[in-house]
């Protein structure tokens, strides 16, 4: 692996204002010359947003939201954030398309009208795809992907602010994890699904799905990653420091 990376740590329904000068440590690792090169991306609850902007905003560290509404104006959507409002904020990511909003509502048709909001609105995408155990155990993987991807991307042009997290469905949260060969050989799927599809030489990939301290040594073996999507174990800054240490290490 290189040591220009993504890291993205995904807090879910987590994090008070007590658990915002976390990421100060993060933000001291991220200035060390060893880590320039290296982008970590925080994706707080949308109540801790502006909080870790203010925080971060003369850092390295970016930050991000987990989600975003699909109307670029203003409207009658009680609860929902778009991303004009996220970037008013300061956030330059956002992630779309994560297996647990998509489990409540978000089809690929409405994930791709949040990607083109989100892109329109110059925020940069995480855009995760994946499939379920079901989905696996049925050899449906590849044609899964193969519909996220070109059902998600519709109608948009090939664009660089698109980063691609592979979360199979069944690992997230479940400590299961593909072994090595096999994600190297589902990365180099995705890969050609991108290049056939949207004619992007090199996509970024990053990985996501129970990663954490004990497996970062060997996830780190797999070249084609371009980083990790970082659930659980984001949450607790000695954890989240040492997988970015052991990932370029």
């Amino acid at each position: 692996m290189t040591n220009n990376m993504f890291f993205i740590a995904n807090w879910k329904m987590f994090g008070d204002n007590k658990s915002v000068n976390s990421v100060k440590k993060v933000i001291k690792l991220s200035k060390d010359k060893k880590f320039k090169k290296v982008q970590i991306v925080y994706c707080p609850p949308y109540t801790l947003l502006d909080k870790f902007f203010r925080l971060s905003k003369n850092s390295n560290v970016k930050i991000g939201s987990q989600n975003c509404h699909y109307s670029e104006k203003p409207g009658p959507f009680t609860g929902s954030i778009n991303a004009n409002l996220i970037k008013s904020i300061g956030a330059e990511y956002v992630i779309i398309g994560h297996s647990e909003n998509r489990f409540t509502g978000d089809n690929n048709n409405l994930i791709n009208s949040k990607i083109k909001s989100a892109l329109n609105n110059k925020l940069k995408i995480i855009f995760c795809i994946g499939e379920t155990l079901k989905e696996k155990r049925n050899k449906k993987t590849n044609s899964i992907l193969n519909s996220q991807i070109v059902n998600g991307l519709k109608n948009i042009k090939k664009n660089n602010n698109i980063i691609f997290a592979y979360e199979p469905v069944w690992s997230i949260g479940t400590g299961l994890v593909p072994k090595n060969r096999d994600l190297e050989k589902q990365i180099s799927v995705i890969k050609k699904i991108i290049m056939r599809f949207w004619k992007l030489k090199n996509p970024k990939i990053v990985y996501g799905g129970s990663v954490n301290i004990k497996n970062i040594n060997n996830f780190k073996k797999v070249s084609s990653i371009n980083g990790f999507l970082i659930g659980g174990a984001s949450q607790n800054t000695k954890n989240f420091i040492d997988i970015i240490k052991k990932s370029i290490n």
